[in-house]
């Protein structure tokens, strides 16, 4: 009996640890609006569409955040990486900037959570 107690508290340990890092790691999207307006929209539009004033002149167009079907096939590690290092560095089109020597890593987290909420329901 006092080994299951044992396994039992231990196991929700875990649990409630797990929860606290996601949660975490999800940032803040007010926050993350902030600097999508900043850094973003020019390319991206203000609505995420990929339709930003900067966006004629591109080739690859930029990605359509609000492509919600798309969008749920790229992991939050994903998008944190073309956020960090570039469309080049994760492999994606050159034109998408790297932001590393200028965001933290919280305010890339932020922007994931912004960028997520263009698909809540």
């Amino acid at each position: 009996m006092r080994g299951t107690l044992a396994v039992f508290i231990f196991l929700l340990f875990l649990l409630a640890t797990a929860d606290l890092g996601r949660a975490q790691a999800k940032g803040d999207a007010k926050a993350g609006k902030t600097k999508y307006d900043q850094l973003c929209a020019g390319c991206h539009g203000t609505k995420g569409k990929g339709d930003g004033p900067a966006a004629a002149a591109l080739n690859p167009k930029p990605r359509d955040h609000t492509d919600c079907k798309g969008m749920a096939k790229e992991s939050d590690d994903s998008l944190f990486k073309v956020i960090k290092e570039g469309g080049q560095g994760a492999g994606r089109s050159p034109l998408m900037p790297p932001w590393k020597a200028s965001l933290k890593d919280p305010d890339v987290q932020n922007l994931v959570a912004y960028i997520r909420s263009f698909c809540k329901k």
